[in-house]
C-alpha cells in the first residue's frame, strides 16, 4: 500500500511538473502575443501619422497660404516652396517605406540616390540643413541624413558619369 502511496506521488509530481512547463510556456506564449500587437498598434499609428502627413504636405503644395505655414526656409517664389515642400514629401515617404520595412537598407540608398541627382532636391537638403542639426548623433534618421549628404558628395565627386546609379558606397545592413 505504501509503495502505491510513493507511486501516486511520484505521478502527480511528474504531472504538477508538466503542468508547471506547459503554464510557463503559455505566460511566454502570452507576453509574444502582447508583444505583437503592441507592435501592429505602433505600426497602425505610424500609417496613420504617415497618411496625415502626406495629406498636410498635399494641401500646402495646393495652397501657397497654407504653405507659408510650413516654410521654415527661404524660397524666392511660391514654385520653389512648392517643390521644397515636394521634397519633403518624397524624402519623407522613402523613409517611411524603409521604417515600415517595404526597402532594405541598401533598396532606401538606391532610391535617395536618385533623388540627389534632381537639383531641386538638393536645394531643398541644404535649406533643411539645420533642421538635421538637431538631430541625435545616434539616431536613424541622422545616420540616413548623414547617407544623404554622403550620396551628394559622391555624385559630386563622379560627375557626369555614365553609370551614375552604382555611385557611392550601399550601406551594410
Amino acid at each position: 500500500m505504501r509503495s502505491l502511496g510513493l507511486a501516486a506521488a511520484a505521478v502527480a509530481a511528474v504531472v504538477l511538473t508538466g503542468l508547471a512547463a506547459r503554464q510557463r510556456r503559455l505566460e511566454d506564449v502570452c507576453r509574444q502575443l502582447v508583444e505583437v500587437q503592441r507592435a501592429e498598434s505602433r505600426r497602425a499609428g505610424l500609417v496613420d501619422y504617415q497618411r496625415l502627413q502626406l495629406g498636410l504636405l498635399e494641401r500646402a503644395i495646393d495652397d501657397p497660404e497654407l504653405a507659408a505655414v510650413l516654410s521654415t526656409f527661404e524660397t524666392d517664389s511660391a514654385a520653389h516652396l512648392r517643390q521644397h515642400l515636394f521634397a519633403n514629401a518624397l524624402y519623407s515617404n522613402a523613409l517611411f517605406g524603409y521604417r515600415m520595412g517595404m526597402a532594405t537598407r541598401e533598396e532606401l540608398h538606391g532610391h535617395l540616390r536618385v533623388l540627389c541627382r534632381s537639383a531641386a532636391f538638393r536645394t531643398y537638403w541644404e535649406s533643411t540643413r539645420p533642421h538635421r542639426a538637431s538631430l541625435r548623433d545616434d539616431s536613424e534618421e541622422d545616420r540616413i541624413g548623414r547617407m544623404v549628404d554622403s550620396l551628394i558628395h559622391d555624385l559630386d565627386a563622379a560627375g557626369e558619369a555614365e553609370e551614375w546609379w552604382v555611385v557611392g558606397e550601399p550601406p551594410t545592413e
